[in-house]
């Protein structure tokens, strides 16, 4: 059961039957039959049943590991946060919003691609690993076999057909954002996620502000002794902040839990399951990226930068519901482990009952704040404004379908999480075949909610249908634990 950090119901019924003994003796001192306490009296007791109860809610929060694990997210976030916007603000000063939509549509395109260069190895881990310590080196040499050969091939992949999808993207630039984000980035990224697995989310939040500052230092850099430049340049230039972050990223993992060990077999075992996790996020960057890829594709690059400023601030105001979701993504395997999707149910219930109201929350804010972009970036971005307010109910849809994927996942039932996924980066797909040639940013924006809104239905729709009848989809379910003759001959050693 999660544990809840909201100000506690039992404060309120103390509180009522205070405030009831307290009218209780008004009433009989009317009559005559007694003096009820004073004023003064009744504050006071009030004021002392709150502060202690906040006293002891802020003695629990201090001792409970996932509140300290939320927490250090959500500080790495919020630097994150900072440094991305100075990021973006700088980047758009930069580049101007014709050479920001070239490669922002070029980054697009790579991330699509890049969801299969560690081949789901980073969540195998975490699957595999969160329950059992023993078999971190055997999995961490997994991550990194999988990440460099994998990665390698992608890689390839762009730069031969990345020019014919777009023309405007020259095989310079996207050789550099493929290799910064199929291969560097994707290293920097699992690093993290070992880091996650063992809930040590100081570390994972240390390296997640890592390459954003290095970003940000590298924009500020640039802006201030070149004042222009290209897509191309800046692509190099952020490919070599990328491999300066993976390489610390790869010697923390290493120095802190010991040197990683290469198996094939384990490679091929894990695979098939590597490659429906990989699918899973393919999908998920479908859903993101896909509109921003079709605008290159239509030369549509000015409306390209305008569209996706707004929705790097989106991607921005969504970090406190990530920090959360990075903190609880751990134990959603760990309770279908003990217990199953009843469990794990429970679990994303609780977590949405924190997450949709901080979702409404950054709506509004965003929705108030939007005018200010284009005095911040330029007014070659004001449409960004109106982009902005249109996309603004992202974030609180996003805590709806990322709560339940989570506990669909954690459960075992990866496959139907990809199904659903699936269904939505169609929808994604066809209805921006229409809507951006007839309506420009402001199809993609209509796609994009719709999408949303269609995967947060989907999963919780299968998560409640599972819920009421246990046999629903049990084929679909993997096993919550590795097999038993895989660790007692294979990973032993990693004990």
């Amino acid at each position: 059961m999660c544990r809840t950090y909201a100000f506690p119901f039992s404060t309120y019924i103390m509180i009522w039957k205070t405030l009831g003994t307290t009218t209780a003796g008004k009433l009989e001192s009317r009559s005559g039959a007694a003096i009820g306490p004073d004023k003064e009296g009744v504050s006071l007791r009030i004021a002392s049943a709150v502060f202690a109860r906040l006293r002891n809610e802020g003695r629990r929060l201090l001792v409970s590991r996932l509140a300290r694990n939320a927490g250090w997210m959500f500080l790495g976030q919020g630097l994150s946060i900072v440094c991305q916007a100075l990021h973006f603000l700088l980047l758009a000063r930069l580049l101007g919003v014709l050479e920001y939509g070239i490669f922002v549509g070029a980054m697009a395109m790579v991330m699509i691609v890049a969801q299969y260069c560690a081949l789901g190895s980073h969540s195998i881990f975490i699957r595999y690993v969160s329950p059992d310590h023993r078999l971190y080196s055997k999995y961490w040499g997994n991550i990194l076999l999988t990440t460099l050969n994998i990665g390698g091939l992608c890689t390839l992949l762009v730069i031969w057909v990345g020019p014919a999808l777009a023309h405007s993207y020259s095989r310079p630039m996207l050789a550099s954002v493929a290799v910064a984000n199929c291969v560097f980035a994707q290293l920097t990224l699992s690093a993290g996620r070992v880091f996650q697995a063992f809930e040590r989310m100081r570390i994972t939040a240390l390296l997640n502000l890592l390459t954003n500052l290095l970003r940000t230092i590298l924009a500020a850099a640039m802006l201030g002794l070149m004042h222009r430049a290209t897509a191309v340049e800046w692509a190099f230039a952020a490919m070599v902040v990328s491999l300066i972050a993976s390489v610390v990223a790869v010697a923390m993992v290493t120095r802190s839990f010991g040197k990683p060990e290469l198996s094939l077999r384990l490679a091929r075992d894990r695979a098939g399951e590597g490659l429906v996790f990989a699918l899973c996020y393919s999908t998920g960057g479908i859903c993101n990226d896909i509109d921003k890829a079709m605008m290159g594709h239509y030369g549509m690059n000015r409306v390209n930068g305008i569209y996706s400023m707004a929705y790097r601030v989106i991607d921005v105001a969504t970090m406190p519901l990530y920090s959360i979701q990075v903190a609880t993504f751990p134990r959603f395997f760990k309770k279908g482990v003990a217990s199953g999707l009843e469990s794990t149910a429970a679990y994303a219930t609780q977590i949405i009952k924190r997450t949709a109201p901080m979702g409404i929350l950054i709506a509004a804010i965003l929705y108030l704040v939007a005018p200010v972009i284009p005095h911040l970036v330029g007014n070659g971005f004001a449409e960004s404004t109106a982009a902005l307010r249109w996309l603004c109910l992202l974030p609180f849809l996003r805590s709806f379908h990322v709560g339940a994927g989570d506990a669909l996942a954690g459960a075992g039932y990866v496959p139907l999480r990809l199904a659903t996924q699936l269904i939505a980066a169609a929808f994604n797909f066809v209805t921006n075949l229409y809507l951006i040639p007839n309506y420009g940013w402001q199809g993609a924006a209509w796609s994009s909610l719709g999408t949303d809104g269609l995967l947060a239905v989907l999963n919780w729709a299968v998560l409640l249908a599972i819920r009421s009848d246990k046999t629903l989809f049990a084929g679909a379910q993997w096993r919550s634990t590795p097999e038993k003759g895989l660790v007692e001959d294979e990973y032993s050693e990693a004990s």
